[in-house]
Order: structure tokens, then C-alpha cells, then sequence
């Protein structure tokens, strides 16, 4: 009979228990990174490659951001995009291509100025959970922020509600990894917010069973979008399919949804999402019959956003900084992705570079100026929306992430304002300087 057994009486008895208001979990590290998105995964990879005790918080129930819920599916702003385009960024962003690589999950598309690489969701979902677990990272998932606690300009803890209880998270330092600044937001920080109206974000879509030899190029969808667009109700005036080769699907961006931050705005928004991803996809099967025609959606990732609310930093990245291409004595990270600024229904703003242009990100920016222990990460750095909107793209987050690592391990229990930035550029060299 194999494995089987008989149950025992007392197996199938229950006990009754009541809530114990007083319990709470308490967790010490030395550095708390809160939000697990591509920027936050890589402060938490890069400080336990370094011997820190780290935490890894998510309102997911799993991690990995918008990176894998909201299916961006591409690596953008990773690579020059001159004549010889080598990587801008390392770290976490090499064991990403080589492992994934190796698994047939990448595809690199190289455009007449950009190099993208388009990625499997669920691939890089289980390399984030592998490497955290692998790094001996603490990962607490399905944790909101209730409060946040601060005295003499260091934050002191943070403390989490989850479905099992409230769960404190003591540390020597935080990274505000969250995407809304929520962790500077709850510290009573000052913050900042598109001065004029929201900026869009996206609902994307994956969509398999696609004729791949017959779906047409960016343009020609985009064209066909202005065409006729109006006639399935589609709000966005662009967008794209790009094809995942040799896999039969695509993903699908043709959405223009606001992201607020209120709660029942932000959820009704959400389902708003979904609806214009339904036309799109409708608009794709109809339009394009050869290609869509007998495809059927996937998934739809999570509401993809781009910008809500972020620091007030020590440094205020302008857009004419990203446009000169300003070299910061205190650089940690850098890209060449246009401006790309969602500040409108129809479509965005699209400024390119010359071929021989690179911008940076000024580790001030990812300072708050009231804290001595605290870093934003990603798209909640400071700077003007549309200075953000050219450095908040995969490639630099990462590259911003290993730099509040190594800035922490490299103050240890002092001020990160009071930072060598010459001891700091040395450690990364790679993401700054590095040319090969």
C-alpha cells in the first residue's frame, strides 16, 4: 500500500484560540530594504554580498515588484547606445543576463539607438526568489507600512501589518525601495508630486498563441492605432507588440492609465486598466487577424506605474542635468534612456540623445536631507518629472540600488551624509566609469 496511513483519533481533534493583542513579532538586521522591486532587490542582493544582515519587505505576497507583477518584460536603459554599446550597469544586472541567458528567457532587441532586452516574467520571479534565499536575505512579503518611528534624524524602526500579525523591523539603516516613497512619506518627510496632473501609467498584457512570422513592426501597429484606435475606444493614440521570439508571445502595451494615491481611486483605476487592455487586445485580434487572430491573452500584469510620489532629496536632478549629460562628483549610476515623460492620455514625450550622450544619478538625490540613515532607491529618488522619467528604468535602478548597499556599508553607524564619495566611486567603478 505504499505511503498510505490510517488516522489517528487524535489527529482530526481542533483547539480554539483567541487573538493576543500584545503579540508581535520583532526582527533586527542591519540594513531594511522596503519594497522588492528590480532596485530593492538589488540594495538587498548587493548588502548581503557585503556580510549585512538584511530585510526585505513587500506589500506582494512574493517578491519582485513591478519587475515581475506588472509584466514590464524589458530591461531598458542598461546599454550605451552609441556605435559600441557596452553595459552601463553590473551587479545583480550580469548574473540576470548570464542565468537567464543560459535559460533562454532573454531576447535582445537591438533598435537603430536603444538596446532593450525583453525578459520571462516567471523566470526572473524564481532567479529573485533563488538569490534572496541564497543570500541568507530575511524576505517579509505581504507587509504594508503602518509607521514608521524616528528620533535624532535616524529612523528606528518600521512596523508592518500582515495577515498573521504586526511584525517590527529594527535596523541601522533603511532603503525606501517602495516605488511611492511610502517608507520617507510615513517618516513625516517632505515629498513631492506631479505639479500638473498625473502622470500615466501602463496595464500590461501578455499574449501567446500569436502568429509570430505575421505581427507587424512597432510602427505599423502604432500607425494603424492613430488609424482606427478611435473606433475601439482605445484612449492611447501609441503604443506596441513586441514579440518574444520562439516562445509565441507577445507583449502588449497600448494602455494609458492614471495611478493616484488614494485607495479606492487607485483600485478603480486598476479595473479601468483592465478594461482598456481588453480593447487593445480586441483591437490587435481585428486589426491584425493574420497575426492575433487566434491568439488568447495570457496574463495581464498588475497596474504598471511609472511615477506617484517621491523624495525631496539633497540634490534635485533636472532635466537640464539629464540633457548636458552633468557628471556628478557623486555619480552612482548613469544611462542614456530618452526623456520619456506619460504626462498625457494620448501618448508621451519621447527626447533622444546623441549617439555619444550619458546622463547620471547623483547619490544626493537618493538622500533626503532630514535623515542620516535613510536612501531612496528607483523611481522615488528626487528630481523633476522629467528628469525621472529618463533614470527610472531598470538599468540605473539597479545601479542605484548596489549604491545604497555599498553607502551604507561604507558609513556604518554614521551619517550617510558625511560619505567619502571618492571611497564610494572606487566601489562602483563598474556602474559609473566602466566602458567594456
Amino acid at each position: 500500500m505504499g505511503g498510505q496511513q490510517h488516522l489517528d483519533k487524535q489527529q482530526s481533534f481542533t483547539r480554539v484560540v483567541t487573538r493576543e493583542a500584545s503579540i508581535r513579532q520583532d526582527v533586527r538586521a542591519d540594513i531594511c530594504v522596503v519594497g522588492s522591486g528590480i532596485s530593492g532587490v538589488s540594495a538587498a542582493v548587493e548588502a548581503a554580498r557585503l556580510g549585512l544582515r538584511v530585510v526585505l519587505v513587500d506589500g506582494f505576497p512574493a517578491l519582485g515588484g513591478q519587475a515581475v507583477h506588472s509584466i514590464i518584460g524589458t530591461f531598458c536603459g542598461l546599454f550605451h547606445h552609441g556605435e559600441h554599446r557596452y553595459q552601463f550597469t553590473h551587479g545583480i544586472a550580469d548574473d540576470i543576463l548570464s542565468d537567464l541567458g543560459k535559460a533562454g528567457a532573454l531576447h535582445y532587441r537591438h533598435g537603430p539607438s536603444y538596446t532593450t532586452v525583453m525578459y520571462d516574467e516567471i523566470v526572473l520571479s524564481r532567479w529573485i526568489e533563488r538569490t534572496v534565499c541564497e543570500s541568507g536575505i530575511k524576505p517579509i512579503v505581504g507587509a504594508i507600512l503602518l509607521d514608521v518611528k524616528v528620533a535624532e534624524r535616524r529612523v528606528h524602526c518600521i512596523d508592518l501589518a500582515t495577515r498573521y500579525g504586526t511584525v517590527r523591523v529594527t535596523a541601522n539603516a533603511f532603503v525606501d525601495a517602495t516605488g511611492d516613497a511610502a517608507l520617507a512619506w510615513l517618516a513625516g518627510l517632505p515629498c513631492r508630486e506631479p505639479a500638473n496632473g498625473r502622470i500615466y501609467g501602463s496595464q500590461m498584457l501578455v499574449v501567446e498563441r500569436i502568429n509570430q512570422a505575421s505581427v507587424p513592426d512597432r510602427d505599423a501597429i502604432a500607425q494603424r492605432v492613430r488609424e482606427r484606435g478611435a473606433v475601439y475606444g482605445l484612449v492611447r493614440k501609441e503604443g506596441f507588440a513586441f514579440v518574444f521570439p520562439e516562445r509565441g508571445v507577445a507583449l502588449v502595451n497600448l494602455t494609458h492609465v492614471e495611478t493616484p494615491l488614494d485607495a479606492i481611486d487607485a483600485t478603480q483605476r486598476g479595473l479601468e486598466g483592465k478594461n482598456q487592455a481588453d480593447v487593445a487586445f480586441d483591437f490587435l485580434k481585428k486589426e491584425f487577424p493574420d497575426a492575433f487572430g487566434q491568439a488568447r491573452i495570457r496574463s495581464y500584469g498588475f497596474p504598471g506605474i511609472r511615477q506617484t510620489r517621491w523624495i525631496v532629496g539633497t540634490h534635485h536632478l533636472t532635466v537640464d542635468e539629464v540633457r548636458a549629460g552633468t557628471r556628478f562628483a557623486d555619480a552612482v549610476a548613469r544611462t542614456a534612456w530618452p526623456i520619456e515623460l506619460h504626462n498625457h492620455v494620448e501618448g508621451h514625450i519621447w527626447e533622444t540623445f546623441d549617439d555619444d550622450h550619458v546622463h547620471y544619478v547623483p547619490f544626493r538625490s537618493m538622500l533626503p536631507p532630514d535623515t542620516d540613515n535613510l536612501l531612496a532607491v528607483g523611481r522615488c529618488i528626487d528630481g523633476d518629472a522629467a528628469a525621472l522619467s529618463s533614470v527610472r528604468v531598470m538599468g540605473p535602478c539597479i545601479a542605484m540600488g548596489a549604491a545604497a548597499a555599498h553607502a551604507i556599508e561604507l558609513v556604518g553607524t554614521g551619517s550617510l551624509h558625511d560619505i567619502d564619495y571618492e571611497a564610494l566611486q572606487r566601489r562602483l567603478y563598474d556602474n559609473v566609469s566602466r566602458v567594456d
